[in-house]
């Protein structure tokens, strides 16, 4: 019989499902182990062992115990780092903080390591509860987690020619390439999206700056519109699927702008 191993690591949790009559089934973002599914006995009557360490987005240190690497690991117990109750007190707050989340767990491996995505929700986490969050910050999230899962697209080149961006004057988003091209290389089709250079430039620099700067850069109207566009429209072409989350966010946006 192979025995259980012990671990012990720094935690996000994703995604909390209720079990049974007392037990949680729980998704995480590990430091050591990337994405991680257990299950906490108990863990709806036993409030003094995890104290609040298994509500979604808290960063914990989580100690768990596994046979292998098949089947869920046995959460054992769970101390908060950070509780980010912040962002459970305003809904818009807590919508964002879910589609990150998602996002996260769609882009992570179980069993396979990546902290720099961990630090990458983490830090994002931090942004969201502080208020600084604003809709370019979440296309730039959206680039660096792309990033850090392996799949950047090509923003400052046509991603066939290699012509810089400053050289071209009609760039189109192409899905399938994972970038943008020039006129000259251009297709038609239905994963082709036309971008302004504004655009492009602008979560160019997003992208690169550091975290106390991000909030000073904004999206116009129309620079808005087409971010969306771009990176939803090649999230959804790498997972094959609408992030959940992201419709309920902007289902919810769509009503506070109507006045509904």
């Amino acid at each position: 019989m192979t025995s259980r191993s012990s671990h012990k690591v720094r935690a996000i949790v994703l995604r909390s499902l209720d079990y049974g009559e007392s037990d949680r089934i729980l998704t995480f973002l590990t430091d050591e182990y990337g994405k991680l599914k257990g299950i906490a006995k108990g863990a709806r009557r036993s409030r003094k062992r995890f104290a609040n360490a298994l509500e979604p987005f808290s960063l914990t240190t989580l100690m768990f115990s596994r046979r292998g690497r098949g089947g869920l690991a046995l959460i054992e117990g769970s101390d908060v780092i950070r509780h980010f109750a912040g962002i459970r007190e305003d809904l818009d707050r807590t919508l964002v903080a879910s589609c990150v989340s998602e996002l996260a767990e769609h882009f992570s491996a179980e069993g396979k390591k990546n902290l720099p995505l961990f630090d990458l929700l983490s830090d994002f986490l931090d942004v969201i509860e502080s208020g600084r969050m604003t809709e370019a910050a979440e296309r730039f999230f959206e680039l660096r987690l792309l990033k850090a899962a392996g799949f950047e697209p090509v923003l400052d080149r046509c991603v066939t020619c290699g012509t810089p961006l400053e050289g071209v004057e009609i760039p189109r988003f192409d899905c399938r390439e994972g970038g943008i091209r020039c006129g000259r290389c251009t297709a038609n089709g239905p994963d082709v999206i036309p971008v302004s250079v504004g655009t492009l430039k602008t979560l160019l620099m997003g992208r690169d700056v550091d975290f106390e700067r991000m909030a000073r850069i904004g999206l116009t109207g129309p620079m808005a519109r087409e971010g969306r566009e771009i990176l939803g429209r090649f999230i959804r072409h790498l997972t094959g699927r609408e992030p959940k989350s992201a419709g309920v966010l902007a289902e919810i946006r769509k009503r506070y702008t109507d006045g509904s």
